[in-house]
Parts: structure tokens; sequence; C-alpha cells
């Protein structure tokens, strides 16, 4: 058996650890390679006989994966390694959102070292049909998607929501749950976090930080491209505007 490839989880970690140090490698002897190395082996992604393969995220290949990631930066003059087009992405996506991704990186060891992601079993949406993942992380995606999905949670939103005075409908695209399916339907809504988790932080969720969505917007608000993930009611919205303006 070979050794898995890197998940965007792990290259994440890596990547922060570069560019933390200018966009410069780490070698193996270096003591953040080291902690690096054992956080790679505690996270959730990889089944039990990976820790059996001889080099599995050792601090050897966290140095390599290091020099990846700085020869393959775009400053850097010198010959470059061969590395795969997960890794290429992500040199891109902290290369154009550094403080986001940093925090990314942050939210992911906070997450291990409190011990809750380990907790939290995988979700439905967190890897798309495609097979692709967020590029800030599987782990963020398992995170929010599971938060997203306590009942308590979505039972205060809708209450916040009547109280208000506001119809209980989609926020993107208007559909009312009620309106289509009458009794069925009335009281029927999904809620997604409009700032993704690593921005806004680990706190307790605040109602003013969930949307309410249909189920298709709400998944496409989750879906991954190359290179992005998460978007915004807001965003989705404007996607939406787009598309509409193009077909005319």
């Amino acid at each position: 058996m070979r050794s898995p490839a890197w998940t965007e989880d792990e290259l994440v970690l890596a990547g922060a650890l570069v560019v933390k140090n200018g966009w410069r490698e780490r070698r193996t002897s270096d003591q953040e390679v080291q902690e690096l190395s054992e956080l790679l082996r505690s996270l959730p992604l990889h089944g039990p006989e990976a820790l059996t393969l001889p080099g599995f995220r050792s601090p050897d290949s966290v140095s390599r994966k290091t020099t990846d990631f700085a020869t393959n930066h775009h400053a850097y003059a010198g010959k470059r390694t061969r590395c795969g087009e997960p890794t290429r992405r992500m040199i891109d996506a902290f290369t154009k959102r550094e403080t986001e991704m940093l925090q990314a990186a942050q939210a992911i060891a906070d997450g291990i070292g409190s011990g809750q992601l380990q907790l939290i079993p995988p979700q439905p949406g967190e890897v798309d049909d495609t097979g692709s993942t967020a590029i800030e992380g599987r782990l963020l995606a398992r995170w929010a998607l599971s938060r997203e999905r306590d009942p308590k949670l979505r039972k205060l939103k809708i209450r916040q929501v009547r109280r208000d005075g506001r119809p209980l409908r989609c926020e993107v695209c208007r559909f009312d749950f009620a309106h289509v399916y009458g009794l069925l339907g009335e009281g029927y809504i999904e809620v997604h976090h409009v700032t993704p988790l690593h921005v806004s932080g680990t706190r307790e969720t605040r109602l003013d930080d969930l949307a309410c969505l249909c189920a298709n917007c709400h998944r496409m608000c989750h879906r991954s491209r190359p290179g992005e993930s998460w978007r915004t009611p807001e965003a989705l919205r404007g996607e939406m505007l787009k598309s509409a303006r193009g077909t005319h």
C-alpha cells in the first residue's frame, strides 16, 4: 500500500508553514516540521492502516512538501520540484487569499487540538458529486455542515425570522416551501453560515450568522470549484443574476 495522497486539509497546514517562513522551505530538523508531522498523523482523514506505513507524513515527507510549495511559487527563481495539481491550486489560494488561508490552517489546528474535529462524523456533502472537496479542507466543511444541521439552531433561526415578521423563504431564490407544498412545506427551510467557519472563528454560532436557504441554493453555496469554495447567499444571488443576464 502506498502512502495516501495529500488531502486539502494537509496541504493547507503545510502551505501555512511555508507562508509563515516567507515562502521558504522548512527542513526536517525544524521543530515546527516535527510538530506538523505529529498533527498530520492525528487528522481523522486516513484509516489506521496509514499509520503503519513507513514514512507516512514523517518529518522528511513534510519537509519535502514544503519544498514543493516553496519551489513552485511564482517568485522562486531556481529549479522547481514536481508537484501535483492540488498543491499548485493550494499555492495559488495562499498567494491570492493569504490571510483567509492562514485562518483556515489555524482553525483546523485549533479543532484538532481541542478534540472537537475528531468527534464529528463524516457529513453528507463534505465531498461533492465529482469527488472534490473545499480548498480550505474537508474537515472545516464537515464542521460547518454539522453545525448547520443542528436541529435546535435551525429551530431558533426559524423562530427569529417569524418574530421579525419576515417570510420563511430562501434568501437567494425566494423559494417558499409552504407556498408550493402547502402544509407539507410549512415551517421547512435549511440554514447556512453566512461566513466561513475559519473566518468567523469557532465561537458559538449566532443566529445572525445564519441565512435561510432552500436545499438547492444551500448545496450551491457549499459546492466546490478548483481553487474556490464556500459562497455567501449574496454571492450566489450574484451568480444567478449574471446567468440570467447571459440568457437574454
